[in-house]
C-alpha cells in the first residue's frame, strides 16, 4: 500500500483558510472602535462602524476615552496605527464568507502582501545570479575547509546573530533570504537541511520572542500599554539569553547525532534530493579569485545595508528589495555576463521562490477573511474576558495562551500590539502587577507560537528548503515544550518577585 504523503505548505494554509471561512459563520461578528492620529491636522479619528468623528489630538481626549497612553507616543509617531478603544466592542450584523470569498481571499492575500513577495522574487533572482558567477560555489567549498573539525562554530555563530537580529530590530521576514546561501554551507559541513533551517528560523524566533529593543513589538506595545518600552527590558534581556542557550543547545545536539550518523537525520528520505537541488559543491575546485571575492563582497555588503536600512533608517520592503536588486546588477556586471543570460538567469532565480510567494499570499489571505468576516475582534473581545478574577500568576500564564492562540488569527507582532494592548494591558492593574508583564506575554506567547505557527512564516521557510511541515513539527515539538515550560516558570516568578 502506497504510503500517503503529507499535504503540502499550499494545501495546508488553503483548509486553514476553509476553516476560517467556516467560524466566520459560527463566531459572532463584532468590532472595536478605533483611534487613529492624524499628523497632518493634529487631531484624533475615532472610528465607529462605518462613521468617523473628528476628535481634538489631547491627553483629555485619550483619558475620557480610557485610553491610558501618553498623548506623546501618538504626536511622536511611536504609535503609526489605529488602536482599539476600551469598553467600545460591539456585536454587528453577521458577515459570513462564503465559498466567493475563500475564493478570492489567496488573490487578495496576495495583492495585501505584494510588497514582502517582490522580496521574495528579487532575492531568488539575486541568488541565480550569484550561483551563475560560481562565486557561491568558490566561497562555500573555501569555508567548508576552513571549519573543518570546528563546524559548530557554523550553528553557534549563524544561531546567535539571527537571535540577535530578532531580539534588537526584528529580524524575521527577512531571514527567507538567508535559506539558499547558508543550506549549501551546512551540507559541505556534513550536516542536514534541518540543521539549517533550525539555525536561521529558531534564531530568529527566540530573538523576536525575547525582544528587547525591537521596534515592531516590544516598542510598539509597551507604548500602546503606556508605558516606557524600557520597563521590564531586564528580564527580557535573562530570557533572550537563556532562551538562545537553550536553543543552540537543542541544535547542536542534534546536529552531533546526525554528523555521526547521517541515517539519524529526521529527512533522512529526502538527503539526496536536496543536496541535488542545493548543489553539493563542497569538492569544487573554482578557486577564490579577485573578481570572486568581490562578488561576494557586494553579496555581503547588501544584507550589511538591507540591515543598516532597518534598524536605522526604518526602512520597509520597498527599499530593501530595491538594494538586492542593485546588488544583483552590480553582481551581473562584475561577473561579466551577457544582458540575455542576465535576465534568463535572474527570471530562473525568483522563479524558484514563486511557490514561497505564494505561500506567504495565501496565508495573508486567511487574515483578511477573519477581517472582513468581523471575527478578530469578537475572539479578542472574549479572551479579554476570560481573565476576571484571576491571581497573579494564573493571569499572566492565562495571558501567555491567550496571546499564543491570537498570533494564529494575527500573525503580525505590531498589528497585535496596536489592536490589544489598550485592552489586555489595563487588565494588569486589577491583579496588581505591571503592565509590562503583559508586554512580556504578548512577546513569549506570539513567539513561542511562531515556531510552529502555519499562519505565519514557517511554511514559507519550509517551502524554501524543501522539508515537510510534519517533519518540522517532529524537530521542533520537544523543544517548544521545554522553552515553554522554562517561559511558565520565569513569567509566575516575575509577577511574585
Amino acid at each position: 500500500m502506497k504510503k500517503r504523503k503529507f499535504p503540502t505548505a499550499q494545501t495546508i494554509l488553503l483548509i486553514i483558510a476553509a476553516l476560517v471561512a467556516i467560524m466566520t459563520f459560527i463566531i459572532p461578528a463584532g468590532k472595536f472602535d478605533t483611534l487613529a492620529y492624524n499628523s497632518t491636522e493634529n487631531t484624533f479619528i475615532r472610528t465607529s462602524s462605518n462613521n468617523e468623528t473628528v476628535l481634538p489630538a489631547t491627553q483629555e481626549t485619550l483619558n475620557e476615552l480610557n485610553i491610558k497612553i501618553p498623548l506623546e507616543k501618538f504626536t511622536s509617531g511611536a504609535i503609526y496605527k489605529a488602536v482599539n478603544i476600551p469598553g467600545t466592542y460591539k456585536k454587528l450584523d453577521a458577515k459570513p464568507q462564503g465559498l466567493v470569498a475563500l475564493i478570492l481571499s489567496p488573490v487578495k492575500g496576495i495583492i495585501d502582501a505584494a510588497d514582502i513577495i517582490f522580496l521574495v522574487l528579487v532575492i531568488g533572482g539575486l541568488i541565480g545570479i550569484m550561483n551563475l558567477t560560481g562565486a557561491f560555489e568558490a566561497g562555500i567549498a573555501w569555508l567548508a575547509k576552513a571549519l573543518k573539525g570546528r563546524e559548530f562554530i557554523l550553528i553557534i555563530a549563524v544561531t546567535f546573530l539571527i537571535a540577535l537580529g530578532g531580539t534588537t530590530f526584528g529580524l524575521a521576514e527577512e531571514t527567507i533570504a538567508f535559506y539558499p546561501i547558508l543550506i549549501p554551507i551546512f551540507l559541505a559541513a556534513k550536516y542536514d537541511a534541518m540543521v539549517a533551517l533550525a539555525s536561521i528560523y529558531i534564531g530568529s524566533s527566540i530573538g523576536t520572542m525575547c525582544a528587547t529593543t525591537n521596534p515592531f513589538s516590544t516598542i510598539i506595545a509597551s507604548n500602546a500599554s503606556g508605558i516606557n518600552w524600557t520597563s521590564g527590558i531586564t528580564g527580557r534581556i535573562l530570557f533572550f539569553v537563556l532562551g538562545t542557550i537553550i536553543c543552540v543547545s537543542y541544535i547542536l545536539n542534534y546536529a552531533k547525532r546526525v554528523k555521526k550518523d547521517p541515517s539519524k537525520s529526521i529527512i533522512f528520505s529526502q538527503k539526496e534530493a536536496i543536496e541535488k537541488h542545493f548543489g553539493n559543491i563542497t569538492h569544487s575546485n573554482l578557486k577564490l579569485n579577485f573578481r570572486l571575492r568581490l562578488i561576494l563582497f557586494i553579496f555581503i555588503m547588501c544584507f550589511v545595508i538591507m540591515v543598516y536600512g532597518v534598524s536605522i533608517k526604518g526602512w520597509w520592503f520597498t527599499k530593501m528589495t530595491a538594494v538586492f536588486l542593485v546588488g544583483a546588477i552590480l553582481i551581473g556586471f562584475t561577473g561579466r555576463n551577457k544582458e540575455a543570460q542576465f535576465v534568463d538567469t535572474f527570471v530562473k532565480g525568483a522563479g524558484e521562490l514563486l511557490g514561497v510567494a505564494l505561500i506567504i499570499g495565501i496565508a495573508r489571505g486567511i487574515t483578511v477573511l477573519m477581517n472582513d468576516g468581523l471575527i478578530s475582534d469578537t475572539m479578542l473581545y472574549y479572551a479579554s474576558n476570560m481573565t476576571n478574577g484571576m491571581n497573579k500568576g494564573v493571569f499572566i500564564n492565562a495571558m501567555l495562551y491567550i496571546y499564543g492562540g491570537l498570533s494564529f488569527f494575527i500573525p503580525s507582532s505590531s498589528g497585535m500590539a496596536v489592536l490589544t494592548m489598550p485592552i489586555m494591558s489595563p487588565l494588569a492593574d486589577g491583579v496588581g502587577i505591571g503592565r509590562e508583564a503583559v508586554v512580556n506575554a504578548y512577546n513569549y506567547g506570539m513567539g513561542l507560537f511562531a515556531f510552529i505557527n502555519p499562519t505565519g512564516l514557517i511554511l514559507a521557510s519550509l517551502a524554501v528548503v524543501k522539508v515537510g511541515y510534519d517533519k518540522w513539527l517532529k524537530f521542533v515539538i520537544p523543544l517548544v515544550l521545554m522553552l515553554l515550560a522554562f517561559t511558565m516558570i520565569g513569567l509566575t516568578i516575575s509577577v511574585y518577585i
